[in-house]
Parts: structure tokens; sequence; C-alpha cells
């Protein structure tokens, strides 16, 4: 008894009528690039403290 594909085209429907296509794009595009920063930072972090690790043995 979970959720149908009709349930979720309607539910999609209904968010895109409130919305808007444009605010929808712009939110994924900016949850998109929040994404992209933390993977950077944490990237960053992992590539920094490699290099203290190796830098002290």
């Amino acid at each position: 008894m979970g959720i149908s594909v009709w349930q979720l085209l309607i539910i999609l429907l209904i968010v895109v009528m409130l919305f808007g296509t444009k605010r929808l794009r712009g939110l994924g595009s900016d949850l998109g690039s929040a994404i992209n920063g933390f993977r950077k930072s944490v990237s960053d972090g992992e590539t920094t403290t490699q290099a203290e690790a190796s830098s002290r043995s």
C-alpha cells in the first residue's frame, strides 16, 4: 500500500502549479550549487588533513 505513480504525478502537478517552473528551476539550481560547495569543502578538508598527516610523519 505505497504511493503509486499516478499519485506522484498528481503531487508533482500541484507543486508545479503552486510554485511555477521558474521558481522550481531556481530552487534546483541553488540546491545543486549548495551541494557542490559542500562537496568541495569536504574534499578540501580531507586534502588538508592528509597533507598535515603526511608532514607530521
